[in-house]
């Protein structure tokens, strides 16, 4: 074998071993945590946060983050989430559904949520998984077209209400489907309530949360940990506000709702903050 061929074929060798270890030290593709693109910005931290879920009014003044539903139009000038119910049916609306979409239980009969009487959409399988999303995606599109740049998507813990039928994966799995479509939207999407799976936010693609009562129940320190702070907070009672406040009250956004969050003007309406 002449000296030319031997360098080239040694040369070859040495190319392919150092492939072979770069390959080896790259992050599988299935491995990597989703990042969100650069035009996504979550809720500005320890802000004035009002909840305006019951119905769109005008916000207090010092309020910088406005959530409201997705039907109603954004608060011009500050910063917008919408909501959206993601894991349930709203009550009497199941029948704008495929039949197949709502988890039936083993006599057939639909699993509801019986404090809200809303019926559990079925995560049981991908294709139907794939098939609600491209659903609660439209919902979404109409979120960013409205002006809003953030979604919030309740009912992240239906599983736990499911009768044993669904799992906390499948519920991670559907939500990183709806994340992944928020942020080609350039819209954040934040965690609602479900404080055990905060440690899962960046495999699933959430950028923020919303957090029902954390003072109240001691859970605060856990979504402020996972989301750096990035966390919206309503509290329902005058202690929980107190804990979160005393807790929390220079660090994330709280505000103190009546329960139905009704809009300003109605005798159920309580709104207070820090």
């Amino acid at each position: 074998m002449s000296r030319t061929r031997l360098l080239i074929g040694l040369l070859g060798l040495l190319v392919v071993a150092v492939v072979a270890v770069l390959l080896i030290k790259l992050p599988k593709a299935s491995d990597a945590e989703p990042a969100p693109p650069a035009a996504v910005e979550p809720p500005p931290r320890h802000a004035g946060l009002d909840y305006q879920l019951g119905g769109p009014y005008p916000p207090p003044a010092g309020v910088q983050v406005v959530v409201r539903d997705r039907t109603a139009p954004i608060a011009d000038g500050l910063y917008n989430v919408c909501y959206v119910n993601a894991f349930q049916t709203q009550p009497g609306e199941e029948s704008g559904w495929d039949q197949d979409l709502l988890l039936k239980d083993a006599a057939g009969k639909l699993v509801i949520d019986e404090d809200w009487d809303e019926p559990l959409l079925d995560l049981r399988t991908a294709d139907k998984r794939t098939r609600i999303a491209a659903k609660v995606n439209g919902w979404i599109d109409g979120c960013a077209a409205k002006g809003y740049q953030a979604i919030e998507p309740d009912n992240y813990d239906s599983y736990t209400r499911s009768k044993g039928l669904l799992t906390a994966a499948q519920a991670k799995e559907f939500l990183t489907l709806l994340a992944t479509h928020a942020h080609t939207k350039n819209l954040a999407i934040g965690q609602k309530n479900t404080a055990d799976l905060a440690v899962d936010r960046k495999a699933v693609g959430l950028d923020f949360a919303v957090s029902e009562e954390c003072g109240q129940y001691d859970e605060c320190d856990t979504y402020a940990e996972a989301f750096g702070d990035n966390v919206l907070v309503i509290e329902y009672t005058p202690d929980g506000l107190r804990k979160a406040c005393t807790a929390f009250g220079d660090r994330l956004s709280i505000v103190l709702r009546d329960r139905d969050v009704q809009p300003a003007g109605d005798s159920a309406y309580v709104r207070k903050s820090c």
